[in-house]
């Protein structure tokens, strides 16, 4: 653990999605005062439950659209983990989401430039920010945080969710290079939860991820501890492709489409082939060396 940044204030945004509200819980569980910024109203008034069963944490009804609601739940934080989730009433990504992703990154890094107890942002994007490319310009090795998605390739495929996650995390980027604020990314995988349905907007072009060997997953408490580890280390910086499961056989194929399709009987594919990994997260495994030590001696 990070003595010095236990019993400090961090933010949560949005803490109603899975990720936010792990998040929330394991901050708590490490000592953390925690501000809990929502936007569902359902998730607003279950977490105001359990506010008033622990004093170290503060809820907030707060929209990443609305600069000064997101102004007050920062305030007095030391720290920022945002995710952008999708509203309730919006369940599907499309070029209209896009647009409201990238507006709710800008206000939402505007804000930490304004509030000056904000020390270090985590910035929640995703693998499909990294992975997607035509053919023909296909990058030259392993991919990694160092590359970005073709927006013009999304658009042309209609990659909706990398298309969002893209734009939406350069333009944080180029505000937080602007006006110096430390941040750094978190570039996760498909995230592997209960709820996980055949929807999710991660999964448009699984075929051609899979194929690729850049077809990658995420353990929730996995991505918790990233995002932790990311902050607490003084020495992060950039992006971080976060993964810890490479879907990249029929047998992976098989386990996975039995866990969105319950109720179905996959078969094998045609293709048994082993299709070679060509996406790495060695950055992040480094980075995460001491902290998992950390962890098992506590």
């Amino acid at each position: 653990m990070a003595p010095a940044l236990v019993n400090q204030s961090v933010c949560v945004m949005d803490a109603s999605g899975c990720l936010g509200s792990a998040l929330v819980h394991h901050l708590l569980q490490r000592g953390y005062a925690v501000h809990a910024a929502v936007h569902n109203h359902d998730e607003l008034q279950s977490l105001e439950r359990l506010s008033s069963e622990n004093k170290k944490l503060r809820v907030f009804d707060s929209d990443p659209l609305d600069y000064h609601s997101i102004m007050e739940a920062l305030k007095g934080c030391c720290g920022l983990f945002y995710s952008f989730e999708l509203p309730s009433d919006i369940p599907t990504y499309d070029e209209f989401m896009g647009e409201l992703e990238v507006r709710a990154a800008h206000n939402v890094l505007e804000a930490c430039a304004q509030t000056d107890t904000i020390d270090k942002v985590v910035f929640t994007s995703s693998a499909t920010a990294i992975i997607w490319r035509d053919q023909d310009n296909r990058f030259p090795s392993d991919v990694d945080e160092r590359n970005w998605s073709d927006v013009n390739f999304c658009k042309k495929f209609k990659l909706w969710h990398g298309l969002s996650k893209t734009v939406a995390e350069k333009t944080a980027w180029a505000l937080a290079m602007d006006r110096g604020v430390n941040m750094v990314s978190i570039n996760a995988g498909l995230l592997m939860h209960p709820n996980l349905s055949i929807k999710d907007p991660y999964l448009l072009g699984a075929a051609e991820m899979f194929k690729d060997g850049v077809f990658v997953a995420v353990d929730l408490g996995f991505l918790v501890d990233a995002h932790i580890c990311v902050f607490q280390d003084s020495s992060s910086y950039g992006r971080y492709l976060c993964f810890n499961r490479v879907i990249n056989c029929s047998k992976d194929v098989v386990k996975l489409t039995a866990m969105l399709l319950p109720s179905s009987s996959p078969q094998g594919l045609e293709d048994n082939r082993v299709h070679e990994q060509r996406i790495s997260s060695q950055k992040l495994s480094k980075l995460m060396v001491d902290f998992e030590s950390e962890l098992q001696t506590e």
